[in-house]
């Protein structure tokens, strides 16, 4: 999810708009996700796990971590080592005391404060990667795959979760009257925060696909491959992922 910017870089406008919106949502982050998907994020961020199929005793970076939910799942099922990152204190002060309460995981996920656009860390520094709702952030989507890329061992594989948009005009219809009404009313039940999140989400989806329509296209210029797109839940939900190619992209 959207965060705040390094302390030594100004927010871009777009930046600045998604900290503005989801600065008030960690503790009800998990759940509301959940409801407002009528359950299909967590379906969908464990589909992300899945792919990565990361195994024990390999360092896995998961970027824009938020809470936490895909850093566990993470270190859950593949018994690995997760480094979660994010730029947002609060989402990380909630991923935290989650870690705080299971302490067996204390030597294997830890979380730091960083910006996608410019990771902390090594070329080739980790096995595998993984990042949820990101691009759609960012202002340079290919200069940030390729920093993506970067920290990922070649081979390495690396797959995203992101909205998606429905292919077909009945179910694409059926999709902006839920995101165009039923997401703002569903937030406003909640919070003021929470409807500006169910306001802002459908135009935004559909305006981050238009402007993007191949991302794997844009997954292979940035060091790439072996790229494989799935469609979830009647393509409400896209999930990628590819592997770290052996040569950088010029």
């Amino acid at each position: 999810m959207p965060v705040a910017a390094s302390a030594d870089t100004s927010p871009s406008p777009r930046k600045r708009q998604a900290l503005e919106l989801f600065g008030g949502l960690p503790r009800r982050y998990h759940a509301m996700g959940a409801l407002l998907s009528f359950g299909q994020d967590p379906r969908w961020r464990r589909a992300l796990v899945a792919a990565v199929d990361a195994r024990p005793g390999q360092r896995v970076l998961d970027v824009a971590t938020g809470t936490g939910l895909v850093a566990f799942a993470l270190a859950d099922r593949g018994r690995c080592e997760v480094v979660g990152l994010d730029q947002s204190d609060a989402m990380l002060a909630v991923a935290r005391a989650r870690l705080a309460e299971r302490p067996e995981l204390g030597r294997r996920v830890e979380f730091v404060r960083g910006e996608a656009e410019r990771l902390p860390f090594a070329d080739g520094e980790f096995d595998a990667l993984t990042f949820t709702y990101l691009l759609r952030y960012v202002d340079d989507r290919a200069a940030t795959m390729r920093e993506l890329a970067r920290v990922v061992k070649p081979r390495g594989r690396i797959a995203m979760i992101e909205f998606g948009v429905p292919a077909s005009w009945s179910l694409r219809q059926l999709w902006r009257l839920y995101t165009r009404a039923g997401l703002p009313a569903l937030g406003r039940l909640v919070s003021p925060a929470w409807f500006e999140v169910g306001r802002f989400l459908g135009p935004n989806i559909e305006q981050f696909h238009a402007s993007e329509p191949d991302l794997p296209g844009l997954w292979r210029t940035s060091g790439i491959g072996e790229v494989h797109e799935r469609h979830l839940s009647f393509g409400a939900g896209l999930l990628l992922w590819g592997v770290r190619s052996d040569q950088r992209p010029a």
